[in-house]
């Protein structure tokens, strides 16, 4: 069985078809109560490092850099192989971000490093 992954902004409603929802921020988003946010799991660790998210910024331009560098931090990062192993199984995950841009930001490189996996 494959596992389904998609992406979400967590300012987004639930939906029940969610299955298991995921934050993938390494902060907790602005104006989100955690006992409105309807997150399963926060998965900090597997968000980019802080120097990488500052120096990315959500900034377009620097698209291509922040994906090959995530990337290389997934690839060196041990909490990747615990989520793949505590997750076999799971029929769908929702990963939650809370960045505005939804075509730039974590949660893509992730789903695709997850989907690639």
């Amino acid at each position: 069985m494959r596992t389904t992954i998609a992406i979400k902004r967590i300012y987004a409603p639930p939906s029940k078809s969610d299955g298991l929802r995921i934050l993938v921020d390494r902060l907790w988003p602005r104006g989100i109560k955690k006992e409105n946010a309807a997150v399963d799991e926060w998965q900090k660790e597997l968000a980019p490092s802080t120097d990488l998210r500052k120096w990315f910024n959500h900034d377009p331009a620097k698209w291509a850099g922040f994906q090959k560098k995530y990337k290389e931090e997934l690839r060196q990062n041990p909490a990747l192989e615990a989520f793949l192993k505590h997750h076999t199984g799971v029929q769908k995950i929702t990963l939650l971000f809370g960045a505005r841009d939804e075509e730039h930001n974590q949660a893509v490189v992730l789903r695709e490093v997850l989907e690639q996996r």
